[in-house]
């Protein structure tokens, strides 16, 4: 059992799938970027900007971080609200709460952003903090995030867990030292967690309070 629970933001806590593709199609349209369509961006939904940006700019370093600054200008006025928080996901959360579980958000997403979004939704009452990513590239990986989140929560590594719905949920898990549950609501699949090293799996947020 964990004492310590970190969770992903999207696609774990809220489905932010339109606003994520939306911010991603405008910053390719601005950029000259063509050949993708909304239905496209799924695999775009979860990893790093950067990581994400670098695949469709063919690796343009210049193109790449334009992309992200792109990225930001929408998701900062309009993206960040098109969101939504899954079924479940409060009286999951209410019940590890009262449970004593000590919780924390650990998203790729910028922490401003994130913790934004936390607050919108009220779910800033269920966690101790919000951490993410950095605007620059010092704090951008799910590891770097998980180390930063680990270390203000002063957590018990070996009685944490990661909670996400991508590969890299659980393999900035397993760098930081940590075990991984991957959810199956979200945006990822059971194999690609699975293949990843996930421990234990959740078709449903209800289910997440018997795993921990």
């Amino acid at each position: 059992m964990y004492d310590y629970l970190f969770f992903d933001l999207d696609g774990t806590l809220t489905d932010s799938y339109d606003g994520i593709t939306n911010s991603i199609m405008y910053a390719l349209e601005r950029l000259g970027i063509s050949g993708y369509e909304k239905a496209d961006m799924l695999p775009f939904v979860g990893p790093p900007l950067f990581e994400s940006f670098a695949i469709m700019t063919k690796g343009d370093p210049d193109l790449t971080e334009k992309g992200v600054k792109l990225y930001r200008e929408y998701y900062a006025e309009e993206g960040w609200a098109q969101n939504s928080v899954y079924d479940g996901v409060i009286d999951m959360l209410k019940a590890l709460k009262e449970a004593g579980k000590k919780m924390a958000v650990a998203t790729s997403k910028p922490e401003p952003f994130a913790v934004r979004i936390v607050e919108k939704f009220g779910l800033d009452k269920y966690f101790e903090f919000t951490a993410g990513a950095s605007f620059d590239t010092s704090r951008a990986q799910k590891s770097d995030v998980l180390r930063y989140a680990v270390d203000r929560l002063g957590a018990d590594k070996a009685r944490s867990v990661m909670i996400g719905d991508r590969k890299h949920d659980v393999i900035g898990a397993k760098t930081v030292g940590l075990d991984a549950i991957g959810v199956l609501y979200g945006y990822g699949d059971r194999d690609e967690l699975v293949s990843a090293g996930a421990k234990k799996i959740a078709a449903f947020p209800h289910e997440i309070i018997d795993l921990v």
